[in-house]
């Protein structure tokens, strides 16, 4: 192949890497404003497949061609349980402290209207001590500074990201996938599912998380 042929092979196969999902010839064709041949772009793509760079599925008569999956990190679903986890402990944490917090100062207020002018300078000498011993509690919780530092928040946040960003292009190209076949099945989508043993994240109880 000359210079030309490989950048353009180069072109194709990134931006099916970026995009990660499945795209006819025509749709590549187009989607790069032409800037490649139609048949160009084919031949390409036969190379891309035959080097393993890429997958072809053929559906019918129509054939789509997407980024090898293989070549992306794995998912790591039980890291992702963790983290959650983790998330759902400090925000309770949080919680109570912010609660506790509230019932010492109804507290402070309580005492300041019932005791002597002394009883009550010492007794609120005392509470503002617990308060801001609260208050600094609090404020460490929620900047994640007792249980986790701030690296480990920044790595576990990053690859949290990563990893949902990860799951979200491979449902997504899996969707795509499976409405393409849709367009020449005659059966309900339910019926294909369980023909070909798919299993949404819906049917094993497993929510995507919010951008």
């Amino acid at each position: 192949m000359n210079k030309k042929d490989l950048e353009a092979m180069e072109k194709i196969k990134r931006y099916l890497e970026q995009q990660n999902r499945p795209y006819s010839v025509n749709d590549i064709f187009m989607n790069l404003h032409k800037e490649v041949g139609k048949t160009a772009v084919q031949k390409c793509l036969d190379q891309l497949v035959g080097t393993g760079s890429i997958k072809e599925k053929t559906y019918g008569k129509q054939k789509v061609y997407v980024f090898d999956q293989e070549q992306f990190p794995a998912l790591d679903e039980e890291k992702l349980k963790k983290m959650d986890k983790q998330v759902e402990e400090l925000t309770q944490t949080i919680k109570e402290a912010e609660k506790e917090c509230a019932e010492v100062e109804t507290k402070l207020r309580n005492l300041s209207s019932s005791l002597t002018t002394d009883e009550a300078k010492k007794k609120i000498s005392q509470l503002e001590e617990e308060v801001s011993k609260l208050e600094h509690k609090l404020s460490s919780l929620k900047e994640n500074q007792v249980l986790v530092s701030k690296e480990e928040k920044d790595k576990i946040t990053k690859a949290s990201e990563q990893m949902i960003k990860q799951w979200r292009k491979r449902r997504r190209m899996a969707l795509d996938i499976l409405d393409a076949i849709m367009e020449g099945y005659p059966h309900p989508k339910k019926q294909l599912f369980e023909e070909i043993g798919i299993e949404t994240d819906e049917d094993v109880g497993v929510v995507l998380p919010k951008s």
